[in-house]
């Protein structure tokens, strides 16, 4: 139970997310092998109810408790190739499977609604290379303004998210899109209060854009 390692918290950082597993099929459409969700680690299993336990048990803790989401990009776009990994068509056009965007949005909101303290951080592509050498970038709704580059550095995200903890007069109740400039690119990311002040101004994610599943 993740109640029983919440004890005495005062903030949670949520990372799960759905893992998608390489089949030896390969989509007709893209030429690439096909890819699915295990049973029982489907988007809606892990991406939606698995966080919203999170959040539920966070509840637990007190009205105080800082919540940090590390959800991803790309949710303002239904028709994302995210959404489409383990997405089958039906005779009626509607989809089953998949959306893994559409439920990491569905429990974002859940978060939003809650009185929780709370940040969403939506990553661009993840990079496994070294964090504090470039210049990062917030955005919202998935705008590219700022830079053509789409990633940014896993360890980049995680100084993202320890500084939204520390950082709470500037970044509780936000949401917002985090990407990196290319390395040598502009000057490296120090001051995260200023950060915000030049790419947000205020500005957080507009949840009425995308979908989110009825359930």
């Amino acid at each position: 139970d993740v109640r029983d390692a919440m004890k005495e918290c005062n903030a949670v950082f949520i990372c799960s997310s759905a893992k998608p597993i390489m089949s030896e099929e390969v989509d007709a459409t893209t030429g690439r092998p096909s890819m699915y969700f295990a049973e029982g680690g489907f988007p809606q299993d892990v991406d939606w109810l698995g966080q919203r336990n999170q959040i539920d048990a966070a509840k637990e803790l007190g009205d105080d408790t800082q919540v940090i989401i590390c959800s991803s990009m790309g949710g303002t776009d239904p028709d994302h190739m995210l959404n489409k990994i383990g997405r089958t068509t039906l005779e009626d056009g509607s989809h089953e499977g998949g959306n893994i965007l559409q439920w990491k949005r569905k429990a974002e909101k859940y978060l939003t609604d809650s009185q929780l303290k709370y940040t969403i951080i939506h990553p661009g592509g993840l990079q496994n290379e070294k964090g504090g050498e470039r210049e990062l970038v917030l955005g919202v709704d998935d705008s590219m303004d700022g830079t053509e580059s789409r990633t940014v550095p896993r360890e980049d995200v995680a100084e993202m998210m320890l500084q939204c903890l520390l950082n709470p007069k500037v970044y509780s109740g936000r949401s917002f899109d985090l990407r990196a400039k290319p390395q040598g690119e502009g000057e490296p990311t120090s001051d995260f209060v200023k950060l915000e002040k030049d790419w947000l101004g205020g500005k957080s994610t507009n949840y009425e854009l995308g979908e989110i599943p009825d359930l």
